[in-house]
């Protein structure tokens, strides 16, 4: 009995050293990592936003120049409440700003977009962050999968921001319908709010 007591602490010492250990070692890994992976996902979220944008349009640094959003905003956007919009500039002046946005009504659940506004109120470009649509039939909202979202280039307020099938202006791909209303009533709602308060955002310091 003794040398199995014995033996059961040296066990249970031994798992606890590799706890630590492990623990340890993974801190350290975070630690040395975390600047640099911070970096790549900027890098790589700086990219998308800057799809959204006719190409040379600005010249600023976009994730460096983020764009205070109210709480209602956030809220019509479907946004943590930490999170900004992102204003463009040449030359100093303002040019456009990139908008994050979520479309909670996918088929497959939420899409996450990032919708360009120019400073004259009309869509420049759509591109999709994240979704869940069904591979080969709703994932043609992706501008990676399909040209479908350049079809909001140039459109406002004015446009009926819903697909043709509903009475709108967008087209759709049929048996996919969901993805492309949740997309349409999405950009919508960036295009509606950005321009009922345009000189507030690109007044931006």
């Amino acid at each position: 009995m003794r040398n199995a007591a014995r033996q059961a602490k040296r066990s249970a010492l031994t798992l606890l050293v590799f706890a630590l250990v492990t623990t340890a070692v993974l801190a350290l890994t975070y630690a040395l990592t975390r600047d640099t992976v911070r970096a790549n996902e900027d890098a790589a979220r700086t990219a998308l936003m800057a799809q959204t944008l006719p190409e040379g349009s600005f010249d600023n640094s976009l994730i460096a120049s983020p764009v205070a959003l109210d709480t209602a905003s956030r809220h019509t956007l479907g946004l943590a409440d930490d999170a900004n919009a992102y204003l463009a500039r040449r030359q100093g002046q303002p040019v456009a700003v990139v908008f994050e946005t979520v479309a909670p009504n996918g088929y497959g659940g939420k899409i996450r977009l990032l919708v360009g506004m120019l400073a004259n109120g009309k869509v420049s470009g759509v591109r999709v962050i994240a979704h869940k649509e069904t591979p080969g039939l709703g994932d043609y909202i992706d501008s990676a999968k399909s040209r479908w979202s350049e079809q909001f280039a140039g459109k406002d307020t004015h446009a009926r921001w819903k697909v043709k099938k509903d009475g709108g202006d967008f087209d759709y791909i049929s048996g996919a319908t969901i993805s492309a209303r949740a997309v349409t009533a999405a950009v919508g709602r960036v295009a509606t709010l950005f321009n009922a308060q345009r000189q507030q955002y690109l007044a931006q310091p």
